[in-house]
């Protein structure tokens, strides 16, 4: 029988400053991440915060940076990034998730293999991408799904982005496996509609994890709650920092 490895923990000092990774659970927020942490450290006052947003349906790497490295979360949040996930071909969300409910049917049957992996060509490179309604994104001082979510209009802007890889690993439809590899701001959701549009179909994203953000990888990261459970019971020591 296979023994299983206890979990080695380094020797942290959150103070003077960590960088801490993080296997953001399912339909967890990124803030839900930094608040369980921020607790944990309790009594003492210390800042968190993290390099870049996941989606709460999204699932995988979340860069936390602790005391004085929170100063170097815009530098970890502009690195490149690596996805991989699952588009459902032949309906569309209003949030291009599975957030909403499906407003529009495509017939698939026509839809052959070498066209599906062809497709992902027309977005590699630079690329003008148009965020979706449901985002977080701010318009005069209002996150956009607040609006999206009254029913309200909102002129959405375009923004730069770069795909630098984008490959199709399984399809089995209305299924479409894939890897991509970005830059800071793409939205995947928004690349999933997008994929459908110029396959003259639609498409959303029903599942997302980040593998990787700059050097870092998720296999790297810990578990929330027992980086949580490991805070409390090193707390106990007079010299916790």
């Amino acid at each position: 029988m296979e023994e299983v490895q206890e979990k080695k923990f380094p020797n942290f000092d959150f103070t003077t400053g960590e960088v801490l990774l993080i296997n953001k659970p399912y339909k967890w927020t990124s803030f839900d991440v930094v608040g369980k942490l921020r607790n944990s450290f309790k009594p003492l006052k210390l800042k968190v915060g993290h390099a870049g947003t996941l989606d709460p349906l999204a699932t995988g790497l979340l860069i936390i940076c602790t005391g004085k490295l929170t100063k170097q979360i815009d530098t970890f949040q502009a690195e490149e990034k690596e996805y991989t996930g699952t588009i459902t071909i032949g309906a569309t969300t209003p949030s291009y998730d599975l957030e909403t409910e499906v407003d529009q049917n495509f017939d698939i049957s026509a839809l052959t293999e070498d066209a599906i992996k062809d497709n992902t060509q027309h977005f590699i490179g630079e690329l003008d991408q148009f965020p979706p309604a449901h985002s977080a994104i701010k318009v005069d001082g209002e996150r956009l799904y607040m609006k999206a979510r009254r029913g309200e209009d909102v002129e959405l802007k375009s923004r730069k982005v770069t795909i630098s890889e984008f490959e199709i690993t399984r399809i089995e439809l209305p299924e479409i496996d894939f890897r991509v590899v970005c830059s800071k701001g793409t939205y995947i959701r928004s690349l999933a509609h997008d994929f459908g549009k110029k396959l003259n179909n639609g498409a959303y994203l029903s599942k997302l994890r980040r593998t990787k953000s700059g050097n870092f990888n998720v296999d790297d990261a810990f578990e929330i709650m027992e980086l949580v459970n490991h805070i409390r019971e090193i707390k106990q020591n007079p010299d916790f920092k």
